[in-house]
């Protein structure tokens, strides 16, 4: 049941006959309306300005009437105007007497139990732990914590601490006091739920382990350093009021609602005797008893109430008594020996600290073996006068001994002169020791066994005793002629730690010390908590009784009559109990009851009596605050005014209303986020107080109401649950619906309820405030009302409630079309102030002379910030208006129209040629082509018109500019190598990618002009690459070629590498840059044109290749060319041969053919390298490689062809077989196929030359000197 009350309504209609008086009912209806007035008037604070409701320090006075004529109106507008000190004490006696009741309620409750069903509330954060979180962030994202983590969830860490941390509205949930741990917990589980969603599956890694991982790091940031177990052992009753209570913590906190004073409490209760379950059952039955004849004296003087309907008075009359047959029931329900549902605490363990299990239960009681002392004592013999009996030359000396305790000896000395000043130390658990002391004289006799004894003193000592040498008369035996003896000597007992203070008082007391008689009393201090009053005897350990003082309060009183002993008096008191102690002086009490004071922790400080014990009061009026009743026994009166007083003779709405108002705002301002939420226990006491006396249902959620709204006035965070529910429990009462079984309906409940109606309606329409006000208004301002969907559900109660507010009756529904008008309304205002909140937030200011830089700048921070509170109306409220997607929709679109002018300004002052501002168009389309509700809205069009002519106009100077970049690039170009080509082909094909990939991140939402924009950029490209390829033709190709030697001193140049590279650089780009995607529709003419580039590309890369080739291979055809000469027959031939004979006997010649052939290896393998190096294309060289290769052994085969008729000179076979046979080792060790290697040419060859080494064998005899087709393979490389 979603109300503060989780018990059923059993209460009736309070007695009327208080109501009628002209004073209490005039006076209370009026303060009642004043006080709804006043809120009307009440200026709003703006949202910035939370504030907690002021504790109840001065509480209201006038929610009820006493027989004694106090009025509560009077007494209400008293303590607004301040009051005097008469109006004070009228207001503490009104809740004196609700605490009576109260008391009642909690010490014998049969009609309602505690609620164990209820959600429970979470702990408050303040502002000093939300800056603490604030920091622990920070410290995390700067690296300065232990706790590790992936970059993803640094990321998500950083978007809460900036979106959420430091928002401005969590600030002022704070300060509303509705913000907990939890909240904050909730946000940031919802924030990385769409991360994690959106994160690539990963195998072995549920998305489930991710976010359970994450959270976990959230924990550990979250709590920081804090060490959990360093809790304290007994948390402050605010920190469990949310579990179930015993009756010791309800007394203790409704005493703190009520602002009762403990003493006030303690003497309440024994007045009362709330510990017999006896009295209390009378006492109900009194009640009981005269409410019956109440409701007869009301039937027979017809004094029933004003109601709605003249035929409601039977009716009235009837339900009261159905209601009092009702509680007896229940009473008689009850067993018998356990009236009164005397329970127990019985709490499971407790998150906030394991090892407090039961805070109801008594603490432990003390035992007499749990009380110890040591006493230390010193006994210190000076000298012993009046010795006469003993010769001067005889030895004396002195014993000494505490009882129980060894004994000790002093030194010997002559009768003559018999001084010590010997000390012995002892130590005893006795508080009144006895200790002996004995003076001997050593006996010299052969047969004497002991000395003889001379004397002896017994002494108590106590810790207070005097601690200076005196002399003491010594008991002496018979006949002795020592009468006078006297021993000079100290006993001191040191104060223990544990003994506050000692002393011997006269006692009385109900369950201890029940004899006035005197006794020896120390106050012992137990452990840090635990104080103990004990009596002791003499020579005894243990104490002979003792009184545990927790829970007692001490102070000064008169003396009581008929007690004989003792001249001045103070008592200690508690529930049940009363001990009056007396002692002899004012200072030995003013030192006993300060000593008492500080052991039992009371509050109240006690005063001594001013005019001694003559005075009339018991403490000072300046030091004490004044209360209706007394802490001295002897002035009772006070006391059983209230305890006496009939129920039936007071108002019990009034009160009740007053109860509550008092307990709502000390919930408010405990250490839980109650959003309004009543405690377990406190529910428990309301609904048990309005089933007793009788608190109509409707009265008490009329009243909850009005203090409800009173703290959304007041900026204090609310559940409109609660709201929800009071509203429509009153609505249903006063429309008959009987929703607690109630059918009579006051004139004044419908008044009343007419009131709320309209004070709701009012603050509907009281849009001018900024924060926390109901419906409409909480409606227009839901960023702010409800930050981040705090709390849970709030928003979809506001406008459950805002529906049921509309509705004209409980059974007609209000229509949809005016809901969704009151919403409409509602959220166009709500887009307005969201828009003024961001430029405020932003700090955007107009400036005469515009800064075109700055005016995008701004824009650009808008954008973000529009983008971030639509992301989360969309995550945190969108759930709540999912009824209505439309409006949300137009409320979206409302938002974006405001900050549709300031981007319009801005972009108008920006220059022609400017492109700064396409990011702007980046981030907002990206949002906007994201979500399905304002994709191709409005303002989305809006913003592609405003955009597409300057796309256009941004590509047509790039194509204008790209084409100057080339014309003049490739007129100065150097033809350096540049990464993959020269410098001009890199800057192309890097202007023609961004150009693409800028367009291309425009994302451009109109499928018709992003494909225009695509085939355009294609059709550039291809143009651009065609001029490029164009200006790196065979033409130029060849001239360059032209320009190196046919020798073997030909190196490939740089420039001709670098050519090749860019014509393989633009075959590389061409599918990326030329290409049209896969799913574009693509004409014929199109497609002719692509090919054409690729055909062009083709063609003059094979070219290049054929060209390089052909200038290669002639430098063998020049190699051959020289050979030639060596022909058989030849005139040049023989001469060449005779030289080289002649030239043998008188120089070294090298060995024949191994210069041209080595002139040309190194050829061979020095351009293989340079192209090795400079190309960047392994297709391309060993397309080079393939075709060289080729060539060079055709040329070779047709050389030898040629010559087939002729023998081959040893010269030019040398040479051939050189020249071959390393060749064909290089281009294999370059990658060239071994079917290319082992061709045709290469086989005829490869046997041409193998044949003439075989026939120049046989004829010369000598062979080639070592050169040869088979062991070539093992010659040097």
């Amino acid at each position: 049941m979603l109300e503060p009350s989780s018990s059923d309504d059993t209460g009736v209609e309070s007695d009327p006959e208080v109501a009628r008086e002209p004073t209490g009912t005039a006076d209370g209806s009026s303060a009642v309306k004043n006080r709804a007035g006043g809120s009307r008037r009440r200026r709003h604070t703006p949202p910035h300005n939370h504030r907690q409701p002021a504790a109840a320090a001065g509480a209201e006075a006038g929610a009820s009437s006493f027989a004694t004529g106090v009025s509560p109106a009077a007494a209400e507008q008293s303590a607004h105007r301040g009051g005097s000190t008469g109006d004070d004490e009228a207001e503490h006696k009104v809740k004196l007497q609700i605490y009576v009741f109260v008391l009642r309620c909690i010490a014998y409750p049969f009609n309602a139990k505690q609620p164990t069903d209820m959600a429970r509330r979470q702990q408050k954060v303040n502002k000093q732990q939300l800056q603490a979180v604030k920091e622990r962030f920070a410290a995390f994202l700067n690296g300065e914590t232990q706790i590790v983590a992936d970059e993803a969830f640094c990321n998500a860490a950083r978007s809460y601490y900036e979106g959420f941390l430091k928002s401005e509205r969590v600030c002022r949930m704070v300060q509303s006091g509705g913000c907990s741990a939890g909240d904050f917990r909730e946000v940031f589980k919802k924030n990385i739920e769409r991360r994690v969603r959106s994160l690539p599956e990963m195998d072995g890694l549920s998305k489930e382990t991710v976010l359970s991982s994450w959270m976990a790091k959230y924990d550990a940031i979250y709590r920081g350093d804090e060490d959990l177990r360093r809790q304290p052992q007994r948390p402050h009753l605010a920190a469990v009021s949310e579990l179930i209570l015993s009756k010791e913590q309800l007394y203790d906190m409704f005493r703190r609602i009520l602002g009762v004073r403990k003493f006030e409490h303690q003497l309440l209760y024994n007045a009362c005797q709330l510990d017999n379950t006896d009295e209390q059952a009378a006492q109900i039955r009194r009640e009981l008893d005269g409410r019956l004849k109440l409701v007869e004296r009301i039937v027979t003087e017809r004094r029933c109430p004003k109601m709605a309907s003249a035929d409601m008075d039977a009716l009235y009359a009837e339900e009261l008594r159905s209601s009092i047959n009702l509680l007896m029931v229940n009473l008689e329900s009850l067993p018998v020996s356990k009236g009164g549902g005397d329970f127990k605490q019985k709490l499971k363990r407790s998150s906030l600290n394991n090892s407090f299990l039961d805070l109801g239960d008594q603490a432990d009681v003390l035992s007499k073996s749990d009380v110890s002392l040591s006493f230390a004592l010193e006994v210190l013999i000076m000298e012993v006068q009046g010795l006469k009996s003993v010769a001067p030359n005889r030895i004396v000396y002195c014993t000494m001994e505490v009882e129980g305790g060894e004994k000790l000896q002093t030194d010997q000395a002559e009768a003559s002169r018999p001084q010590w000043a010997t000390q012995g130390d002892f130590c005893t658990t006795h508080p009144l020791p006895s200790v002996k002391v004995k003076l001997f004289m050593e006996n010299t006799g052969v047969l004497a066994l002991e000395d003889k004894e001379l004397g002896r003193v017994v002494l108590n000592p106590t810790i207070n005793g005097p601690k200076q040498a005196d002399f003491h008369r010594m008991l002496v035996p018979k006949n002795s002629q020592d009468a006078e003896l006297k021993i000079k000597l100290a006993v001191r007992m040191d104060k223990p730690p544990n003994v506050k203070h000692s002393g011997y008082l006269h006692a009385l007391g109900q369950r201890v010390w029940k004899r006035w008689k005197r006794r020896y009393f120390v106050l012992v201090q137990v452990s840090q908590y635990t104080f103990a009053m004990c009596s002791y005897r003499e020579k005894k350990a243990e104490p002979q009784e003792l009184m545990q003082l927790e829970g007692y309060t001490v102070d000064y009183c008169h003396p009581q009559p008929g007690l004989q002993g003792g001249r001045v008096f103070f008592n200690a008191v508690r529930e049940g109990d009363l001990v009056v102690f007396a002692c002899e002086d004012e200072q030995d009490r003013a030192l006993w009851v300060q000593a008492v004071y500080r052991a039992t922790g009371q509050s109240y400080k006690p005063a001594p009596p001013p005019y001694g014990n003559d005075g009339k009061n018991c403490g000072p009026p300046g030091n004490k605050p004044t209360s209706p009743i007394s802490l001295d026994p002897s002035e009772r009166r006070g006391v059983e005014e209230l305890v006496s007083s009939a129920p039936s003779r007071f108002d019990h709405a009034r009160l009740f209303a007053l109860l509550q108002r008092q307990t709502l705002r000390h919930r408010m301002n405990d250490s839980f986020s109650c959003l309004g939420w009543f405690s377990p226990g406190q529910v428990f006491v309301l609904d048990e107080y309005c089933a007793r006396y009788g608190v109509r249902g409707c009265h008490r959620h009329l009243s909850y109401l009005n203090d409800l709204m009173d703290l959304s006035e007041d900026n204090t965070l609310v559940d409109p649950t609660l709201l929800h529910y009071s509203y429509a429990f009153c609505a249903s009462h006063v429309h008959g619906n009987r929703p607690d079984g109630m059918g009579t309906v006051t004139l004044e409940e419908q008044e009343r309820f007419r009131a709320v109606r309209s004070r709701l309606m009012l603050l509907l329409r009281a849009v001018r405030s900024r924060l926390m006000l109901l419906l409409e208004n909480q409606i227009t301002h839901f960023r702010y009302c409800f930050p981040f969907g705090r709390p849970d559900g709030a928003l979809k109660a506001t406008l459950s409630l805002q529906e049921r507010v509309l509705m004209k009756d409980v059974s007609t529904p209000v229509s949809c079309e005016e809901m969704k008008k009151v919403l409409q309304a509602c959220l166009e205002k709500a887009a307005a102030i969201n828009y003024s909140q961001l430029i405020e937030y932003a700090d955007v200011k107009a400036e005469p002379e515009p800064d075109a830089e700055k005016r995008l700048r701004d824009a650009v921070r808008l954008a973000e910030l529009v983008i971030e509170v639509l992301q989360q109306n969309d995550e945190h409220h969108a759930e709540a208006f999912s009824l209505w997607p439309e409006l949300m929709r137009r409320h979206a679109e409302s938002f974006l129209s405001l900050y549709r002018a300031d981007m319009d300004s801005s972009l108008r002052v920006q220059p022609v040629d400017s492109w700064s501002s396409f990011p702007l168009f980046q981030l907002l389309n990206g949002f906007l082509s994201a979500d399905p509700q304002l994709c191709n809205g409005p303002f989305h069009k809006h913003l592609q018109d405003l955009f597409v002519p300057l796309v256009v106009r941004y590509i047509d100077l790039m194509e204008s500019s790209i084409a100057q970049s080339i014309h003049r690039g490739f007129e100065q170009e150097t033809w350096q190598p540049v990464k993959r080509g020269s410098a001009t082909s890199e800057d192309l094909f890097w202007k023609l990618n961004a150009l693409q990939a800028f367009v291309s991140d425009l994302r451009w939402p109109e499928d018709e002009f992003a494909a225009h924009l695509d085939q355009r950029l294609k059709l550039m490209a291809s143009d651009m690459m065609e001029a490029c390829v164009k200006r790196s033709d065979q033409m130029r190709f060849e001239g360059k070629m032209q320009k190196v030697s046919r020798s073997t001193d030909l190196r490939v140049p740089l420039c001709v590498c670098t050519m090749l590279n860019i014509v393989v650089d633009a075959k590389r780009h061409c599918p990326k840059l030329c290409a049209l995607d896969t799913g574009q529709e693509t004409d014929t003419q199109w497609q002719h044109y692509h090919s054409k580039i690729d055909v062009l590309i083709d063609a003059t890369f094979q070219d290049m290749i054929c060209a390089l080739v052909s200038k290669l291979c002639a430098v063998l055809d020049a190699v051959l060319s020289k050979l030639s000469r060596y022909d058989e027959g030849t005139l040049l031939s023989s001469i060449l041969s005779l030289t080289v004979k002649a030239a043998t006997k008188y120089v070294e010649v090298p060995k024949s053919g191994s210069d041209v052939a080595d002139a040309y290896v190194g050829f061979v393998r020095q351009n293989q390298e340079i192209l090795r190096q400079r190309l960047h294309d392994d297709v391309c060289m060993d397309k080079i490689f393939d075709q060289w290769y080729s060539a060079s052994m055709k040329a070779a085969s047709v050389w030898l062809a040629d010559r087939l008729d002729l023998q081959l000179n040893p010269y030019q076979l040398k040479t051939l077989i050189k020249m071959v046979k390393k060749s064909y080792r290089d281009f294999r060790r370059q990658g060239v196929a071994d079917g290319t290697l082992n061709g045709k040419s290469y086989d005829a060859v490869y046997n041409r030359l193998t044949l003439e080494e075989a026939t120049l064998a046989v004829k010369a005899g000598g062979g080639l000197d070592g050169v040869s087709m088979q062991d070539s393979d093992r010659d040097d490389q």
